[in-house]
C-alpha cells in the first residue's frame, strides 16, 4: 500500500519547483493557479528568491503547498499515477496537510492557497515579536518532553508542537518558559537541546488568535470529503467528514503535530511505501526512523519523477 506525505514548513528553500515548472506545463499551471489565486507573483519568488522574503511565513507556507501539488499532477499527467486507485492514504506536517486535503480533492488550490496566506499571517499576528520562541529535542520521547515542558512553564505556556519521531520533539510557547526547557535538558538525559530559528512559536495555545481567525475562514470555504483516507495532525486517525476536517484544521494551528503517530498508524494499516512529494526530503528522514520497514522516497524534481514507478 501507498502513501502520498507533504511537507510542512523548514522545507522551502529557493529554486523549489523550478524545473519542475519548466520540464511540465502541468507543474507550471499549478503555480499559475496559485499566482492569480494571491494576486502576488509567488512562483517568481520560489524560482529566484530572495531567501529572506521566501521564508517569510505568509510566503513559505501556500508555496511549499504549490510545489507539493505541482508534483502530484505531473505524476499523474506523467506517470499514470490515479490517486484513488494507487493510494491509499495522504497526510502532510502542519501546512502540509493543507497540500493533503487539496491532493485528495477536499480543497480547491486555489482556496488552500488563500488560507494557508491567511494562516501563515495570523500566526505570524499571535505573538509580539520576539516573545515566543520553539526549540527542538534530540534524542527524547514523548513522554519525556511533556514532563519537561510542563516543569518549565511555571504558569508561563510550553507546549510539545511537534512529535516529529526518530526522538524529535518539538516544544514552543513563551520565550522565557521555552529557554527555562532548554537549560533543564541536559539533566533529563535529552542528548541534544536547540532553540529554533522560527518567527513564531507554532502549534501552542498562544496561537488561540490564529486558531480564531483560522475558525472564521474555514467556515466560509466548501469543504468535500477526501476521495481517499487523510490521517489528520492532531488526532493521528483517520477523517472524513468536512465539519471534522474543520475542526481538526482548526485545532492543529494550536495542538501538537502527532507525527511520529500519524506514520505508525498509516503503517500499521499496512503502508509501506511513502512517497514525500514536494521540497525537501525532512519527511523521508522521519519515515525511514518510525517505520524502518517501508521505503520512502522524496519526488520533487524532473529525474525524480522519471524515476517513479507504481
Amino acid at each position: 500500500m501507498r502513501a502520498l506525505i507533504f511537507p510542512g514548513q523548514g522545507s522551502q528553500a529557493v529554486g523549489m519547483a523550478r524545473d519542475l515548472a519548466a520540464a511540465f506545463p502541468q507543474a507550471k499551471a499549478v503555480l499559475d493557479e496559485v499566482d492569480a489565486a494571491l494576486g502576488q507573483n509567488l512562483s517568481r519568488l520560489m524560482f529566484e528568491g530572495p531567501v529572506e522574503e521566501l521564508t517569510l511565513t505568509t510566503n513559505a507556507q501556500p508555496a511549499l503547498m504549490a510545489a507539493s501539488l505541482a508534483v502530484l499532477r505531473v505524476l499523474e499527467a506523467e506517470r499514470g499515477l490515479d490517486l484513488t486507485r494507487d493510494i491509499a492514504c495522504v497526510a502532510g506536517h502542519s501546512l502540509g496537510e493543507y497540500a493533503a486535503l487539496a491532493a485528495a480533492g477536499s480543497l480547491s488550490i486555489a482556496d488552500a492557497a488563500k488560507l494557508l496566506r491567511l494562516r501563515g499571517a495570523a500566526m505570524q499576528e499571535a505573538v509580539a515579536p520576539g516573545a515566543g520562541a520553539m526549540a527542538a529535542l534530540i534524542g527524547t520521547d514523548l513522554e519525556t518532553a511533556r514532563s519537561l515542558a510542563e516543569e518549565a512553564g511555571g504558569g508561563a505556556v510550553c507546549d510539545v508542537a511537534n512529535d516529529n519521531g526518530g526522538g524529535q520533539v518539538v516544544l514552543s510557547g513563551d520565550r522565557p518558559a521555552v529557554e527555562r526547557a532548554v537549560g533543564l535538558a541536559t539533566g533529563r538525559g535529552i542528548k541534544r537541546a536547540v532553540m529554533l530559528n522560527v518567527s513564531a512559536p507554532f502549534h501552542c495555545r498562544l496561537m488561540a488568535p490564529a486558531a480564531d481567525a483560522m475558525a472564521q475562514a474555514l467556515a466560509a470555504v466548501t469543504l468535500n470529503a477526501p476521495r481517499v483516507t487523510l490521517y489528520a495532525n492532531v488526532t493521528a486517525a483517520p477523517v472524513a467528514e468536512p465539519e471534522a476536517i474543520r475542526k481538526a484544521l482548526v485545532e492543529q494551528v494550536t495542538g501538537t503535530v502527532r507525527w511520529r503517530e500519524s506514520v505508525a498508524a498509516m503503517a500499521e494499516a499496512g503502508v509501506d511505501r511513502f512517497y514525500e512529494l514536494g521540497a525537501g526530503k525532512v519527511l523521508t528522514g522521519l519515515v525511514k526512523r518510525i517505520a524502518p520497514q517501508a521505503t520512502a522516497t522524496a519526488i520533487g524534481t524532473p529525474t525524480d519523477v522519471a524515476a517513479f514507478a507504481l
